[in-house]
């Protein structure tokens, strides 16, 4: 006979849709205050990965990242303690390894699923502890609690997740126009480790620089929703950033087709340019939606015939990751659940 828990388990499927962002680069890299990283983040529209879970004896999952959601599942039901499985649909997924964040989220997505399937209270920050997400930025986790513009406030001795230290709306009119590089995946996994293991620490007046730029411009420009001013910022901070990084990634963009499109943006009118984390994504940002549309099609009819490129203009999300609960039980009830 099954158990009273056993049988609400079973009654409920839960959908868990979890936003991309745009890593946008560190302000620290030097450490000398105790803290390190420092984290600059938008989550995006249009781009989501989205999955339908329930209950299950065994853990069945299908789609595409099923392989690396069978291991994240197997992560939160051991911490939970819990026998049971999953069954779990991915209907769609954020492109790996493009420096959108796939990662962070689908872990946060499948254990957000799990832990609501079972009755089990955690955190967004919770399971990205247990995920081994966010060792470095906290911008993912931010992302899907809240959505927005979003600075995190890098890693101390004992930070386990980054914390959140500035959370903005951006403006609904300014628009970001993708470019993607399919040939192409950006540095992550071990080598993602070793890397910044190798990298020589950032200069002092750098990151000086670079946090008077955050704190007195970026932010600034981003509160008044003055274009210009922010990308002009987001810019200047990529190049340093793109610079630190460039021995290992081989010049300030990892993909050297993408190297050549961002800067002609710029004179297409682009407000700001830019990679996301290791890309090779990168983006351009544009004050409306007409003029980032007229950038994409001039930029496809110039690159033509470079097949591994693709375009897409989204807009930035300031909601956050969105779960509902149908609870088969109760009439198939379907209720918003707040994280």
């Amino acid at each position: 006979m099954k158990t009273e828990k056993q049988q609400i388990s079973e009654n409920k499927t839960v959908k868990v849709i979890a936003p991309a962002r745009l890593h946008l680069g560190f302000v620290d890299m030097h450490g000398g205050l105790g803290r390190s990283f420092g984290s600059l983040g938008l989550c995006l529209d249009e781009l989501f990965t989205h999955i339908v879970a329930s209950a299950s004896p065994d853990v069945i999952i299908q789609g595409p990242s099923s392989s690396r959601a069978s291991v994240y599942a197997g992560k939160i039901l051991e911490y939970i303690d819990e026998k049971q499985g999953v069954k779990m649909i991915i209907k769609q997924a954020i492109p790996e390894h493009a420096g959108l964040g796939s990662g962070t989220q689908l872990s946060l997505a499948v254990g957000t699923a799990i832990a609501n399937i079972y009755g089990k209270v955690l955190s967004t920050r919770k399971i990205a502890e247990i995920m081994d997400r966010g060792v470095r930025s906290g911008i993912g986790v931010g992302a899907f609690s809240m959505g927005g513009f979003l600075v995190d406030g890098g890693r101390g001795e004992t930070t386990e997740v980054p914390p959140i230290i500035s959370h903005l709306n951006f403006p609904e009119a300014w628009r970001l126009l993708l470019i993607f590089d399919i040939n192409l995946q950006g540095v992550h996994g071990n080598s993602e480790t070793e890397t910044f293991q190798n990298l020589p620490p950032m200069p002092e007046q750098t990151t000086e620089y670079l946090c008077r730029l955050t704190l007195m411009q970026l932010l600034p420009a981003l509160a008044e929703e003055n274009c210009d001013l922010f990308g002009a910022a987001i810019t200047e901070i990529q190049h340093y950033v793109g610079d630190h990084f460039a021995p290992a990634q081989g010049g300030r963009y990892y993909s050297q087709t993408v190297a050549q499109i961002l800067p002609w943006l710029l004179e297409q009118g682009a407000k700001g340019i830019g990679q996301s984390s290791w890309g090779p994504t990168g983006f351009a940002l544009f004050a409306n939606e007409t003029q980032a549309y007229q950038a994409l099609k001039q930029a496809r009819d110039k690159w033509q015939d470079e097949s591994s490129l693709k375009f897409k203009v989204c807009r930035a999300r300031n909601q956050k990751a969105e779960i509902r609960i149908d609870n088969i039980a109760a009439n198939n009830n379907l209720k918003l659940k707040n994280i």
